[in-house]
């Protein structure tokens, strides 16, 4: 039984298994990336202010500050397209889509801010927490919206011909003239 508003047939599957084993090698990557130990001669301490890395990154020169910007949007951005491909809804509230993606993301930044206290080397920065989920949301509003109109518009097309297939194939349904009721 498929649920309402699924992706309908083999393209439904096809999605959601492409968009399941991208979003596990994605996270694997990003395990990978982000809680392997780190030599190094000394470690900052934790930043658990908001803003303040970045405030420091600005300090540093534009440059630098725009690398680690967009370092911390994009390292989880893909989760903004990967997941809901995982799900593989069509029809679905923009905003509680948007929603749900954002939180989950931020919850698996979370995780990965939490497993790196015991990482050594590494340190929990509440910036990266910060501009892991904008870079999920942008990523999100970018592709996801227009994506799921195009399959819609896909899937209306592909059950149009369906249908008209059926109907060529069986014939026309016959229609009966209205007939008047008799006095």
């Amino acid at each position: 039984m498929q649920r309402q508003g699924s992706i309908g047939g083999s393209a439904a599957i096809r999605i959601r298994v492409t968009g399941g084993v991208l979003l596990v090698a994605h996270l694997a990557f990003v395990a990978w990336l982000t809680l392997r130990p780190l030599d190094v001669p000394w470690v900052t301490p934790p930043n658990v202010r908001p803003f303040a890395g970045i405030r420091a990154d600005l300090l540093l020169g534009w440059q630098v500050a725009a690398r680690r910007i967009a370092e911390g949007l994009a390292l989880l951005a893909p989760l903004g397209v990967l997941l809901p491909a995982a799900h593989g809804r069509l029809h679905s509230s923009p905003l509680g889509s948007l929603v749900r993606t954002t939180a989950a993301a931020a919850l698996v930044s979370l995780g990965i801010l939490l497993l790196q206290t015991g990482v050594p080397g590494r340190v929990p920065d509440v910036d990266s927490l910060l501009l892991n989920t904008v870079g999920v949301a942008l990523a999100h509003l970018a592709v996801v919206p227009a994506a799921r109109v195009r399959l819609r518009r896909r899937s209306e097309r592909e059950d149009r011909t369906a249908v008209h297939q059926e109907e060529t194939a069986q014939g026309r349904t016959p229609t009966f003239p209205r007939v008047g009721i008799a006095p």
